[in-house]
């Protein structure tokens, strides 16, 4: 019967969508930590909207400085910095308040006399503050962004460390470390970024605290009787798959918990990566950058130390976004006539169902990653056009299913005649679906493009296509070919040649690349294999 491959597809999609939102609600048992506290914490005051080092003139009041350190107190006992810039040359005299330790950062970039302006600041941090500062942290990463030459990076560190007496150090990855050994000789100890995730072969988090454990033995082989400091180390709780790299709320709290236990048996000295999440970071690293703190942007804790952990408190939103998708879809596709049989209104109930949870996925998707107002009209729009396009896919199957007259989307060409002339033979509601197709078309290739050519930073938006895709193959499938034009036919030809570079590019490992190949493949497929008809070639 013909509707039964539709009506077994959405309930699959139903059942699975649910499922999903359903585990987010499980409590995860995962191992303490040793201590309630982590030893020491990177810590930047641009967790708000609107806030970010790059904002010229911006400044963090001495106020909202002691609001985040307060909060701190009880996460931790010590602080890294990064800059004495923006209000940053307050923190010291703030932490003492708090009874934390500081690991003061002195940045250093391209700019000679803004590199100037912060060692003069901070000789004076020095000078004032000295009691509570346990090091100086002069540079951050300087020789992997390419902004200074070691020789010149070691100038500026001599010059600190002929100003005070306090121990003085430069941090970056480790293997920037062992390409430079010689910068050793100017610094009291070595601090070495290890970040699992961000290494060139990413790292699963069942293997990335063993991983953290041997390059900290092959930086300490390196440099024997140096003493070292992992000066950043963490696990992001949301962004983009890298190969088998997924970031997570519980993966997050593993990978802490896990490495300060392992890190209490070896006595690693460390610093946690980071405080608060930091929307700005989004604009250098994507979604990633900016979910790499153990309280969200708000100030709230992201998971406890100790006991089990939740990966969404907000998981009932997403099985009532699935329950408001099967009215949705019921009473649009009963509105009007023909109306739907007993097949059609199980399958609009279960297809809205499916289309609401994933929806609700796609907006959460839309909210972590989008950084200004372009952004978040974009992400917007297409969420808004994958859902009408479903909406659209749905009805039509359920006109299939009671053999009513077909719905069929327009063609691109077709759309632009009638916004041209006011003038088409094709129904208001098959010019809608036509455009609702092709926005959904486009977005995909844009998406597939920009991660075929330059993926490290790019997110797989998985359930803002899941619903569109699966939907335009089934009717493919089941009620006929569908029109398609050149515009149709370019652009899936574009999907599918991207397909196997994004492959190659993400390798097999990453299953979030497999699943989105997959879903612009049967987008795809439900272009290139139509028909057309009389008036699509017209």
């Amino acid at each position: 019967m013909r509707s039964a491959g539709p009506l077994v597809v959405a309930l699959l999609g139903a059942a699975a969508a649910l499922a999903w939102w359903a585990a987010r609600a499980l409590p995860v048992e995962l191992a303490d930590a040793p201590a309630d506290r982590v030893p020491c914490v990177s810590y930047a005051p641009f967790r708000l909207p609107g806030e970010s080092p790059f904002v010229k003139g911006f400044r963090a009041s001495p106020a909202r400085l002691d609001q985040d350190l307060a909060l701190l107190a009880a996460r931790t006992g010590c602080i890294r910095t990064y800059s004495v810039d923006q209000g940053l040359d307050e923190v010291p005299r703030l932490a003492r308040k708090h009874g934390l330790r500081v690991l003061l950062g002195v940045w250093i970039g391209r700019d000679a006399a803004e590199n100037e302006a912060e060692l003069a600041r901070a000789l004076v941090v020095l000078r004032r503050d000295a009691d509570v500062i346990d090091a100086v942290i002069v540079g951050n990463e300087v020789l992997l962004r390419r902004e200074q030459p070691p020789e010149r990076l070691r100038a500026y560190l001599d010059r600190v460390r002929a100003a005070t007496a306090l121990p003085v150090t430069y941090a970056d990855v480790w293997e920037f470390w062992l390409q430079h050994p010689s910068l050793a000789e100017a610094v009291s100890f070595v601090t070495v970024h290890m970040l699992p995730y961000w290494e060139d072969e990413p790292q699963p988090v069942g293997r990335a605290v063993d991983h953290v454990l041997r390059m900290h033995a092959r930086v300490r082989a390196a440099f024997p009787g140096k003493p070292i400091l992992i000066g950043e180390v963490g696990w992001p709780s949301a962004g983009r798959r890298r190969e088998g790299a997924v970031p997570s709320r519980v993966n997050q709290a593993r990978f802490v918990r896990e490495f300060a236990a392992a890190a209490a048996r070896a006595g690693l000295r460390y610093n946690v990566i980071e405080a608060f999440d930091q929307p700005w970071k989004r604009r250098l690293e994507g979604t990633v950058g900016g979910h790499w703190g153990l309280d969200d942007s708000a100030g709230r804790p992201k998971f406890p130390l100790r006991g089990p952990v939740v990966e969404d408190p907000a998981w009932a939103r997403g099985w009532a976004a699935a329950l408001a998708g099967a009215a949705a879809f019921l009473l649009a596709g009963c509105a009007r006539a023909p109306r739907p049989g007993g097949a059609g209104v199980w399958f609009l109930a279960l297809a809205g169902a499916a289309a609401g949870a994933l929806l609700a996925r796609q907006a959460q998707i839309v909210a972590s990653a989008s950084r200004n107002a372009l952004e978040w009209g974009a992400g917007a729009a297409f969420t808004g056009f994958a859902a009408l396009a479903t909406l659209l896919c749905a009805i039509a199957l359920a006109r299939a299913m009671a053999l009513a007259p077909p719905l069929r989307p327009a063609t691109a060409a077709e759309a632009v005649q009638w916004l041209r002339t006011d003038c088409s033979r094709r129904t208001a509601l098959e010019r809608w679906f036509g455009v609702a197709r092709f926005v959904v078309l486009f977005g995909a290739t844009l998406v597939s493009v920009l991660l075929a050519f330059d993926p490290r930073y790019r997110d797989f938006p998985l359930a803002g296509l899941a619903a569109p895709a699966v939907g335009f193959a089934l009717l493919a499938w089941t009620a006929g070919p569908i029109p398609a034009a050149v515009e149709e036919r370019t652009l899936a030809w574009v999907l599918a040649a991207a397909a196997p570079v994004i492959v190659w590019r993400e390798t097999l490992a990453n299953v979030d690349a497999l699943a989105w190949v997959a879903l612009t493949g049967l987008l795809a497929a439900s272009v290139l294999v139509a028909r057309q008809d009389e008036q699509a070639r017209e």
